[in-house]
């Protein structure tokens, strides 16, 4: 994989583009004029990260769209949220403010973002992925994307992203150090919603949970364990949550209630 920049860089870009290198042990590589297909042809492995003023895009094939850092969904129940809606995944988790949320499987790290607002200032979202190159894409997006909301931004800042296993995270944390542990593993029949989904699953962890995560989360969290699936999922059963009522035609939540 090579980093790289928009034609005419400002310094910015070159500085987001050296810690990307730094985090990902990839070389930063001048543009040089070179198109997408090209920079792809030239980087060994068909991966390129084109960082610009606004947005770092990951590519990792010519023909599917580029990977970058947007709040998408989560910004409209954000909204939700500032005007006095409820969401399903805060209410079915009884998330409050001042609450510490452990997001297993951060993605995109849109689910952290819904947890973090309502968490709010006293709260703490901790959200993992596993896989580096997302991982730097995201931590990056939280830190730099601008909504026009100065509240929401803020709620994108507070989240801590880490580089770990979730497996290993619970393992080591102390019981009833939680109040909420959250899982939204990649369906296994996926739900085809976005033009870059290609690019995410060719990122994303795509191991099933098993029964041994489920149970550490269920010593570590006070309140709630709760896990996002497709509707027509038989995890819910095979993993012991408790299907919610709050369903679509395309996904729904589980739930272990704690306390």
């Amino acid at each position: 994989m090579i980093i790289t920049t928009a034609p005419n860089p400002s310094e910015k870009a070159w500085e987001r583009a050296r810690l990307l290198s730094a985090e990902l042990g990839a070389p930063v590589t001048p543009r040089r004029g070179l198109s997408v297909k090209k920079l792809l042809q030239a980087s060994g492995d068909g991966r390129v990260m084109i960082v610009t003023d606004k947005e770092t895009r990951y590519y990792d094939h010519q023909d599917e769209p580029p990977l970058y850092f947007h709040p998408s969904m989560a910004f409209i129940r954000v909204k939700r949220l500032r005007r006095g809606e409820t969401d399903p995944l805060i209410q079915l988790s009884r998330c409050e403010p001042g609450d510490r949320v452990i997001d297993c499987t951060a993605g995109m790290a849109a689910d952290s973002l819904v947890f973090a607002y309502a968490a709010g200032e006293k709260g703490q979202v901790t959200a993992l992925e596993s896989e580096p190159v997302l991982c730097a894409l995201v931590r990056q997006g939280l830190a730099t994307y601008e909504s026009g909301l100065p509240d929401v931004d803020a709620a994108m800042r507070r989240i801590t992203l880490l580089c770990r296993n979730h497996a290993d995270y619970l393992a080591a944390q102390p019981d009833k150090s939680a109040d909420i542990v959250y899982f939204d593993p990649m369906f296994r029949e996926p739900i085809m919603e976005s033009a870059a989904i290609g690019a995410f699953r060719t990122l994303a962890n795509m191991d099933a949970l098993t029964d041994e995560v489920v149970e550490q989360a269920k010593r570590v969290a006070r309140k709630t364990v709760i896990m996002k699936e497709n509707g027509k999922s038989g995890e819910f059963q095979r993993l012991g949550f408790e299907r919610s009522r709050f369903n679509t035609s395309k996904i729904a939540y589980g739930v272990i209630t704690i306390d």
